[in-house]
């Protein structure tokens, strides 16, 4: 929701549309939000809709039911130590939730933030850069509260999302549309105040 939000803030107003949060009494995200955006990347109006699901697993026919849908995922990982199990348990729920939906997780863009990088007690950079090195799914760190690294997450995964949609309906020869120019013109629509992670 964090990075939603910040996503929200960054981006011009004339490219997104209203960001809707459905919150339990306990303000802790029971269904989903969702971000709708509206771009020109040379010849094709592009329209994205980014959704949170909630983290607990207990919510588990929402998140599974938002996959249905999707793309492709950026995994919101805690960096602290203390939430390294619930974040296990979490992506092994994703990577189930993909299975039953019929997707093959191998060949599904995900990008992978490690969040709250900004608190005590949390994996250290050392240890992260070896889970980027290892990866197959691109590693991103973030402080998202404070817009940082949520730029740069996001493009990330657009770049998979190209990877994977132009496999799929070609877009290159179809629409004699280059990745560096679908993703400048992505990036066009963020204004200029755009933290990296770094």
């Amino acid at each position: 929701t964090t990075n939603l939000e910040s996503i929200h803030k960054l981006i011009d107003i004339n490219n997104r549309g209203k960001l809707i949060t459905l919150n339990t009494k306990d303000d802790r995200t029971l269904f989903f939000d969702l971000l709708p955006l509206s771009l020109k990347a040379e010849n094709l109006q592009v329209k994205l809709q980014i959704y949170t699901v909630p983290g607990q697993v207990m919510h588990n026919s929402t998140r599974k039911l938002v996959l249905q849908g999707a793309d492709g995922v950026a995994f919101i990982a805690d960096s602290q130590l203390n939430k390294r199990d619930e974040n296990r348990q979490s992506w092994l729920n994703m990577y189930q939730n993909l299975k039953q939906n019929n997707i093959t997780p191998k060949d599904f863009p995900v990008v992978i933030q490690f969040n709250k990088r900004d608190l005590p007690g949390i994996i250290p950079d050392q240890e992260l850069a070896k889970m980027e090195t290892a990866s197959k799914d691109p590693v991103f760190s973030a402080v998202a509260i404070e817009l940082a690294g949520v730029h740069d997450t996001f493009m990330g995964l657009i770049s998979l999302l190209w990877d994977s949609l132009n496999r799929r309906y070609d877009f290159h020869r179809k629409f004699k549309m280059e990745k560096q120019q679908f993703l400048t013109d992505i990036d066009q629509i963020f204004k200029n105040n755009k933290p990296s992670s770094n």
